[in-house]
């Protein structure tokens, strides 16, 4: 008989866990405990709860296993709040384990008491509190199963102090066999003649062809149709970008004339992608007369319909539509000045612009020279803001380079994400964009990367302001500019404190330093100087 804290552990083994990110608390000691001496998982000691649950979000997107971050109640709980709410509007399967206050103090307001079922009931997938040992395997379970199947997403198990020493016999909880679902003959059978027959077809690719390991099927099964394709928010990587059948991105900015050229789409198949405001352009595309057929497929069901009635629904995974619809038994529709079409529409905004500034480097010139040194196997980092626009139009993505971004706009996720990458994936060349807004929220999480000697490559756009949400203010409040300024550390010294190598760029000729800062091995941070004149005159 083993304690509950025991029992936990090697059930997240068990289940291809082989990773945590924690910030320790007395309010789960014996889980820590646990841990202790084990070879087969890893204990990331974070500086931040945010910090681990967003290097939890990315260590699950790498390995599509939940990714697992362990804090204490009360303050830690509620800093690990932002992890959650972004699993939740990203689609990551990830578990929060809450140390709780003993069972005798249980809704007795005790110090740090946090009622987790209240707090995060409207973010989580499901919310649990394991307060008999014998219902932890149970729980546990569930939790695995919930986080994982359908749209993924986010389980927060809260467990009082007490409970990991309990004993318990609970059996380990091992995997379970995923949910497998097929779309029905008669549903294929009706998609491959509207495919086999429209003349402007498009294709919205979403997250879940991702997650269900499909990029090689999808590109496959585009080509074999001949489809344009764009990505849904932020999903660049799960298409080559230079590819002729590549129609770009539904993001936050796309040119009317591209939003009005794709509205002339005859079919639409919404294939692993939720239809969210962002990429339905606030909720006005596909049209909402439905003179175009909409057909979505997505493994949830219940994403399907919310806002768009589907003229065909099917409830199965990316990998087992692209398997089972095969492809076509004849020559499809000629469509060459309909590709050729979205695909000029694409290459215009793919182009990096020209600016003459007196403040500062254009960040957009910063991206273009990543974009075009970037190794085969890259994975980019991003964290939200102005600076990261250019990379989603001018970073030309090819699998197997990933992009990690938050969906959910979360600043602070870059540098943790990049961390769990570089631990995930040691021999790939792990590039972090952030701005120095988003950059002082989580910076701290560089002492993992400099404990851990991970060749990061950290590229930070200084500009001393919080860059989209003054846009917003000098277009809505032109003259009134307040809450929006900056005032940073030097962060050459910042970066050398944590053990980097540091560049500093402060003009576009100094730009030539990048593909040998990409190249070269080690912690590097390289600071720009960027214009902020560029930004707003480019908004």
């Amino acid at each position: 008989m083993g304690s509950t804290g025991q029992f936990i552990v090697d059930s997240l083994v068990a289940n291809g866990i082989d990773r945590v990110f924690c910030v320790a608390g007395e309010s789960y000691l014996g889980l820590l405990n646990a841990l202790w001496g084990r070879s087969d998982i890893d204990t990331v000691a974070c500086r931040h709860e945010g910090g681990a649950g967003f290097m939890a979000l990315a260590d699950a997107r790498l390995t599509g296993r939940p990714g697992v971050a362990c804090v204490s109640r009360g303050p830690g709980a509620s800093n690990a709040a932002i992890a959650v709410h972004t699993a939740q509007r990203d689609g990551v399967p990830f578990i929060l384990i809450v140390g709780q206050v003993p069972r005798r103090d249980l809704r007795r307001d005790a110090f740090q008491e946090i009622d987790c079922g209240r707090v995060f009931g409207s973010v989580a997938k499901w919310t649990a509190e394991i307060v008999d040992p014998q219902q932890a395997g149970e729980i546990l379970l569930r939790a695995l199963r919930v986080a994982t199947q359908g749209l993924p997403g986010p389980v927060v198990i809260s467990i009082p102090e007490d409970v990991f020493d309990a004993p318990t016999t609970a059996p380990v909880a091992l995997p379970q066999a995923p949910i497998a679902a097929a779309p029905a003959p008669a549903d294929l059978a009706i998609l491959h003649e509207w495919l086999t027959h429209a003349s402007r077809p498009l294709i919205i690719a979403g997250a879940d062809i991702g997650r269900c390991n499909a990029r090689d099927a999808f590109r496959c099964f585009v080509e074999r149709w001949d489809v344009p394709t764009v990505v849904s928010f932020r999903n660049q990587d799960l298409f080559p970008n230079a590819h002729r059948l590549y129609a770009g991105e539904l993001g936050l900015a796309n040119p009317p004339e591209q939003i009005a050229a794709l509205h002339e789409s005859d079919l639409l198949l919404v294939l692993g992608a939720r239809l969210s405001d962002v990429t339905t352009q606030g909720f006005t595309f596909p049209r909402p007369d439905r003179t175009q057929r909409l057909v979505h497929v997505h493994p949830d069901h219940t994403v399907i319909g919310t806002q768009f009635a589907a003229d065909l629904a099917i409830a199965c995974d990316s990998g087992a539509f692209t398997r089972a619809l095969g492809g076509p038994c004849s020559l499809v529709a000629t469509r060459a000045a309909w590709i050729d079409r979205l695909k000029a529409q694409q290459r215009k905004i793919a182009r990096a612009g020209t600016f003459e500034v007196y403040d500062g480097v254009p960040f957009e010139s910063v991206v273009d020279v990543i974009g075009r040194h970037l190794p085969g196997d890259a994975i980019v980092t991003l964290d939200a803001g102005t600076f990261a626009a250019p990379a989603y139009r001018l970073i030309p993505f090819t699998p197997p380079q990933r992009l990690l971004a938050p969906a959910s706009g979360a600043m602070g996720f870059g540098v943790p994400a990049a961390v769990a990458a570089a631990l995930r994936a040691p021999d790939c060349r792990v590039v972090c964009l952030v701005g120095d807004g988003g950059f002082l929220m989580t910076g701290n999480e560089l002492a993992v990367a400099s404990e851990r000697r991970l060749p990061l490559k950290i590229i930070l756009s200084e500009n001393r302001v919080y860059g989209s949400i003054r846009i917003h203010q000098e277009r809505e409040y032109p003259g009134r500019v307040i809450g929006t300024s900056l005032t940073n550390p030097d962060f050459e010294l910042f970066g050398r404190a944590f053990g980097c190598k540091v560049t500093r760029i402060r003009s576009s000729d100094d730009l030539a330093l990048l593909p040998h800062v990409l190249e070269r091995s080690g912690l590097e941070l390289v600071v720009v100087e960027t214009s902020l004149e560029a930004v707003l005159r480019d908004s």
